[in-house]
């Protein structure tokens, strides 16, 4: 039987292998395994929501050993160190226990077809300090860390019985992580206090967010981006913009110009780069961010049983320019749903399609308080959505994630329950 590995578990690899799973393993066409390091999964754009406290993580993870059952594919628990072409085998780091024992020696998978979907990760650019003292958000333990953190400082405030604590927040880089942390934090200290924890009042969490461009989502055009500063600063977070970091150090970050901008947190939020392993794996190519390059039909360019797809493919945009098609979530659903096509045609000898990346605009999300952004197509054009209309659509877009995995049924029964959940749960995570 034709062996398809997935190795990584995120939005495009999980879906990827849900989609192959019911149609070419359900059938006994293939047999199909998803590889992953952790034993869930959880929507990456989630992630600063999580950070902030606003988002119940035990009731928005999917288990993949659960998934794997119901969708007919077999599940791997173990992160890829490297890759052996000539053999067609993956290789396995070993796995240990928290006190550092060996559970699992380095183990080989075999392969026809191998699919890789690891992500990226935030690149710090090297900035002196960064790795030390920044939290980055490109996993939910990281995001974890960041809530328990937050919750600390305020706990440690409020027990000394006063009101007149202050915290510093920085956040490096006005994307849209960087710029939904923000609002995210800013809601949540109103919670925290009205919840009665009073040490810190939320005017005296001072939030910061530095932007070595010249302004706040620079990959949007500024009809979105304007509105979006306007109400940041409306909210009292402060945005600077054209500062870049230089030096980051335990209680400060330090710009090129020479702004000091004191910090307790301290999140890097700016720069994407592929996992570093990923640079001559198997001598397969790699651009100067680690991506693998890949052609449009998402095939290496030195190795045709090898696919890429998601934030590690350097895929070109098909428009003629030397563009790459950009590290979103979308692309990444666009790239699974055509795979999961190619992949049967693969099995039957038939050409494979090309990949053409379709925008279909970008949505911000500004906690309760709002929403911007831009929906693309050919019968409505380009329309910019405000307020509570753009809110909806940006909660649609996790619900189209949940519909890939999970199916119609099972995602209104989800939405059913977190509804109901609300009502008997407090609207902070505060543990």
């Amino acid at each position: 039987m034709h062996r398809i590995l997935i190795v990584g578990g995120g939005a495009g690899g999980l879906e990827l292998a849900t989609l192959l799973g019911r149609t070419l393993g359900k059938k006994r066409k293939a047999q199909v395994t998803l590889i992953d390091k952790n034993l869930t999964h959880l929507w990456k754009p989630l992630l600063h929501e999580v950070a902030a406290g606003s988002l119940n993580t035990s009731e928005n993870e999917l288990n993949y050993v659960a998934q794997a059952k119901w969708n007919h594919f077999e599940y791997e628990l173990g992160t890829m160190c490297g890759l052996d072409r000539d053999a067609r085998q993956i290789i396995l780091a070993p796995m240990h226990n928290e006190k550092g024992e060996e559970l699992v020696p380095t183990r080989t998978l075999g392969y026809d077809t191998l699919v890789i979907a690891v992500g990226s990760r935030t690149n710090d650019f090297g900035t002196p300090g960064a790795a030390e003292h920044c939290i980055c958000l490109d996993s939910l333990k990281q995001a974890e860390f960041f809530h328990h953190q937050l919750l600390n400082l305020y706990l440690s405030a409020h027990a000394r019985h006063k009101d007149d604590g202050k915290l510093a927040i920085a956040i490096v880089g006005a994307g849209a992580t960087g710029v939904e942390l923000a609002a995210e934090l800013n809601h949540a200290a109103m919670e925290l206090s009205a919840y009665g924890l009073k040490g810190i009042q939320p005017q005296n969490m001072e939030i910061t967010i530095i932007e070595a461009g010249p302004k706040v989502l620079p990959a949007l055009p500024d009809r979105i981006s304007q509105p979006v500063h306007t109400t940041l600063q409306k909210l009292g977070i402060k945005v600077l913009t054209s500062a870049a970091v230089q030096e980051v150090t335990a209680d400060h970050m330090l710009t090129k110009d020479g702004q000091i901008i004191p910090a307790a947190l301290k999140v890097w939020a700016a720069g994407v780069r592929a996992p570093a392993f990923l640079k001559n794996l198997g001598g397969l190519e790699t651009n100067r961010v680690d991506q693998l390059l890949v052609r449009p039909t998402l095939q290496t360019t030195l190795d045709d049983d090898i696919f890429v797809l998601g934030d590690c493919a350097a895929c070109p945009m098909g428009d003629g320019s030397e563009k790459t098609v950009p590290p979103r979530a979308q692309a990444a659903h666009q790239q699974a749903s055509m795979l999961a096509k190619s992949l049967a045609l693969r099995l039957q000898g038939k050409p494979l399609p090309e990949y053409r990346y379709r925008d279909y605009g970008s949505l911000v999300s500004l906690s309760s308080f709002s929403a911007v952004g831009n929906l693309m197509g050919n019968l409505m054009g380009n329309v910019k959505l405000e307020g509570w209309l753009a809110r909806m659509f940006y909660i649609s877009l996790y619900r189209m994630h949940q519909v890939a995995l999970y199916g119609v049924v099972r995602t209104g029964l989800l939405m059913l329950a977190d509804r109901i959940g609300r009502s008997t749960e407090p609207r902070l995570k505060l543990h």
